[in-house]
């Protein structure tokens, strides 16, 4: 079996403290997660994530970057899928439903804006973060006009802007309420996408 380099070893053990911090932050939330329980967590000392993250902050910054990766990537594979656009609304609300509004997930985004607060740094590199998504959803409706199959009331910017606006008051109220239905997104996603046609 070829041996890792050092970077491949320093690149996996970093990997290992993301995913570690991420299962910790959403289980017990930003707070109460010391640097020193996610080294014990995922088996190093406590000077490898020293090594790794200046602070808890840093740390938790990467833990919401990888999770709105992957939550963005989800939302672009599901967008991509090479059915009819209605199916892939439908596929969309499922996914809404499943996600939106995940406690864990929610709390951790307030807990550790209201951490960033007095961090100008922090708050400009959180900024940076939640663009990402952003960017994905501009590239999903971005594609959809350019195919033809819908027609915005709106610059795609504005519209990207207003979906993701809507899923983010969504999810907070599912938050507070899951009973709360995803389905209202997905009527507003077929108002918005106007050449989407009629659905349920």
């Amino acid at each position: 079996m070829t041996r890792m380099t050092r970077s491949e070893s320093q690149a996996q053990t970093r990997a290992h403290l993301i995913a570690t911090a991420r299962d910790l932050f959403l289980a017990n939330g930003y707070g109460v997660t010391s640097l020193e329980k996610v080294a014990e967590e995922a088996g190093y000392s406590k000077g490898a994530v020293y090594s790794n993250f200046r602070n808890k902050k840093e740390l938790c910054l990467e833990v919401l970057q990888l999770i709105h990766a992957t939550k963005g990537s989800e939302i672009a594979e599901v967008m991509a899928r090479p059915v009819p656009l209605e199916e892939r609304l439908i596929a969309f609300e499922d996914w809404a439903e499943r996600t939106l509004g995940d406690v864990e997930w929610t709390m951790l985004e307030f807990e550790f804006i209201a951490a960033t607060r007095h961090d100008p740094e922090l708050r400009t590199a959180l900024a940076t973060n939640l663009s990402s998504t952003h960017h994905i959803v501009q590239a999903v409706l971005g594609a959809l006009v350019a195919s033809g199959e819908v027609t915005l009331p709106m610059s795609v910017e504005d519209a990207t802007t207003s979906v993701l606006s809507f899923g983010v008051g969504l999810g907070i109220q599912r938050a507070i309420d899951p009973t709360i239905s995803t389905s209202v997104i997905t009527r507003n996603l077929r108002a918005l996408l106007g050449g989407s046609g009629d659905g349920p």
